[in-house]
């Protein structure tokens, strides 16, 4: 015998006590509670490749309630993907703290989970830590890893692979190392024409497009790492696009004029 239960189809079929269930109108509230519990849950996942963020039902069309959690693909593969985003938090050196050194490197995935993260000693003294804008504080660096060692790990995570990030020429050229142009997405560049006035800062890219806000206050590189490749990957098809058009684009050779006697 089977014992697996099933709700009467028609009233006729049902006991009395069934009867009396329904009749007293617990049963369709029990019904009614599961329906709206399942109305007011998240909204069903968008793809995380296309121009749309994982929004829930609540604030679909309020970009304000919109965080940087929004900006990484929840239970989403954590370890690294064939594009990685990074950025650095600087300190300044000299004698007027102008100069800049690395102080933290930040790297996400694809999906914007932290695959690497780290503050560094500095190699200078530091006449100026720019915590308002760097988040950095002296005692973030008295524990921080040595900048040889750091400089080496970030060479070996994006080496083969798709770096993308925000002015990235600074980034890496307080890393002291190069990258690829072929295998670089920086999207100052990218955006630059998309928006008025010249290149835009990462902060406004994120708010007028991700609608999400960022740097507000002190700055933090694994956030603005997850705001470059959230914009990244929203544009990837466009942005790769446009890179193989400019590769296959043949090159016009210019005429050689006949010299004059």
């Amino acid at each position: 015998m089977s014992s697996s239960f099933h709700f009467p189809r028609v009233t006729c079929n049902a006991s009395s006590n069934w009867k009396q269930l329904v009749s007293s109108g617990v049963i369709k509230a029990s019904i009614t509670k599961k329906k709206k519990k399942k109305e007011g849950e998240e909204e069903e996942e968008k793809s995380y490749g296309s121009k749309s963020i994982i929004k829930q039902s609540t604030d679909i069309d309020d970009k304000s309630k919109k965080t940087t959690e929004d900006m990484v693909k929840v239970k989403s593969f954590n370890g690294l993907t064939q594009a990685v985003a990074m950025d650095c938090e600087m300190v300044g050196v000299g004698d007027k703290g102008e100069q800049s050194i690395l102080a933290r490197v930040s790297l996400v995935n694809s999906f914007g989970h932290p695959v690497y993260d780290k503050f560094v000693k500095p190699t200078e003294k530091v006449t100026d830590y720019r915590t308002a804008v760097s988040g950095v504080r002296p005692e973030d660096l008295k524990n921080g890893e040595d900048f040889k060692i750091v400089q080496r790990e970030v060479y070996e995570i994006v080496k083969g692979r798709t770096l993308v990030g925000h002015a990235l020429k600074n980034d890496l050229k307080v890393l002291f190392i190069d990258h690829p142009r072929s295998k670089t997405r920086d999207t100052s560049r990218f955006f630059r024409k998309r928006l008025s006035g010249g290149r835009p800062s990462l902060k406004r890219l994120t708010s007028e497009i991700l609608g999400v806000s960022i740097q507000s206050g002190e700055h933090d590189s694994i956030q603005d790492a997850r705001a470059a490749m959230r914009l990244y990957t929203m544009y990837k098809k466009e942005w790769e696009k446009k890179i193989v058009s400019k590769r296959r684009k043949p090159q016009v050779k210019e005429k050689k004029q006949p010299a004059n006697n």
